[in-house]
């Protein structure tokens, strides 16, 4: 992986955040840094989450929310869980959001409806919907040995999901959300 769309600045984002899971992935996500940005941990740059499109577009207007709430205008609200873990080749360490063939459509939705935006600029053929949980410089086997095993032995809860959160990054590196759109726009 090159991270090359990565290391832009200001890119905005959608994203199904899940602050709710910061308590069990924050003793990875505090120790892992970003590739592209290294000076700050996971867990300071942006909350637990599952990449639905970065980079966005870079300005978002009316027109663009427009176009997301048409594209997740169908899909109801749904309870959201991270039962197991694993790694891309990379070394980036996961957990699995299911029913992740929803979470998939969801996706494959909004990469529809904005052609443009090719998911993480275009490097891979196939996305793979996640929860990072530490970044392919400190990910691996141990991070994802230690995760199955705290999943079997307390698993985190699911959660509900309802909406879309729309980010943007700042000068500092770090994420901060600017909008949501709600699941169900019927």
């Amino acid at each position: 992986m090159s991270d090359v769309w990565a290391a832009r600045t200001g890119l905005t984002a959608i994203l199904i955040t899940v602050p709710e899971l910061a308590a069990f992935t924050d003793r990875w996500r505090s120790v892992s840094r970003s590739s592209a940005r290294p000076h700050v941990p996971l867990s300071e740059l942006i909350p637990p989450h599952v990449t639905v499109l970065v980079p966005w577009v870079a300005e978002p207007g009316p027109a663009d929310v427009d176009r997301l709430k048409d594209a997740v205008s169908g899909v109801q609200p749904f309870e959201l869980s991270f039962p197991s873990a694993g790694q891309f080749p990379n070394g980036t360490a996961w957990l699995r959001p299911e029913p992740f063939d929803t979470v998939r459509s969801l996706l494959q939705a909004v990469f529809k409806a904005f052609p443009e935006c090719p998911p993480y600029g275009g490097e891979f053929a196939e996305v793979h919907p996640h929860l990072t949980i530490s970044s392919s410089n400190q990910g691996g086997p141990e991070v994802v040995a230690e995760a199955r095993a705290a999943l079997a032995l307390d698993p985190p809860p699911p959660v509900e999901l309802t909406e879309l959160g729309l980010w943007r990054e700042g000068d500092d590196g770090g994420w901060r959300q600017f909008g949501t759109v709600p699941l169900d726009q019927r």
